[in-house]
Order: C-alpha cells, then structure tokens, then sequence
C-alpha cells in the first residue's frame, strides 16, 4: 500500500510501485494536468511538484512518493481562485495547443517560489528544458513577467 498527499487529499492505492507516477495521477486519480509528452523527461509535459520542487512524472515511480506531498495543476488553484501565474497565463494568452502549458506553468511556481526576483536569464534556464512546439514561447516569458509582479505585489 502507498500512501501520499496530491492536491492536499490524502491517497492510499494498492498498485505496482514501479509505475510511473504519471500514470498514477492520470489513470488512476483522473489528474489530467501532467500530460504524456515523450515519457523521456525531455519535454517536461508532465512536470509535477514533490515537495514543492519540480519532477518529470513519466520519469519517476510512484513508489519515489510515498509519504510525500504532490501537487498537479489542479492543485495549485481553483476555478474561483487561480495561482497567480495560472493568471498570468491566461491574461498573456501563454497557450495555443495548450500541451506544454502544464509543464511551463509547474516550472514557473517552482522558479518563482524559489526565486521571487529572477532575472529574464534565470526564467529562460528554467524553462528552457520545457519544449514549446507551437511558438507561444514570447507569451510565455511575459506571462512569467506577469506572475512575478502580482506575486511580488502580493497575490497569492
């Protein structure tokens, strides 16, 4: 039996613990924010928070989060009260296909809470392992511009 927290639920599953936690979160919790992208940690589509530092889902197993605390895109806000940088994303229109956005947006808080003031260097070599096909890449960087200052101002 594995225990963990996800979005601030408590989870017990009797499964296989070497199945990638991305499966776990989609399959098994219906958790649709981390998408499949290479299943090779090189897109970072299915980025996910670990105790509050950034994971490549497809990478790891679900064992690797036993006792730990998980948090998905649905969990960082509600539809009554977005993070601030799912704001930011909306308000820059900082998606077209929308498949990269998990993962940019995951990167995002764990620069920002690690780094309230990043430099436009610092936000690019954290997002730079997050591959964006569609070329939203310029809405991107201003919807973490967006983010810093509303979390820097306050909002959380």
């Amino acid at each position: 039996m594995l225990a963990f927290e996800v979005n601030q639920h408590a989870v017990e599953l009797d499964l296989d613990p070497k199945i990638a936690l991305m499966h776990v979160l989609r399959n098994d919790l219906k958790l649709n924010g981390p998408k499949y992208g290479c299943g090779l940690g090189e897109c970072g589509a299915c980025s996910v928070l670990v105790d509050g530092t950034i994971v490549r889902s497809c990478l790891i197993p679900v064992s690797a989060v036993h006792g730990r605390k998980v948090v998905t895109l649905e969990g960082l806000g509600t539809n009554d009260r977005l993070h601030p940088v799912q704001a930011a994303f909306i308000q820059a229109q900082a998606a077209q296909c929308g498949y990269c956005t998990n993962g940019m947006i995951i990167a995002t808080v764990d620069l920002l809470s690690r780094n309230p003031n990043p430099t436009m260097d610092e936000v690019k070599a954290a997002l730079s392992h997050h591959l964006c096909r569609c070329g939203a890449h310029v809405e991107i960087l201003n919807a973490v511009e967006l983010a810093r200052v509303a979390m820097s101002a306050g909002a959380q």
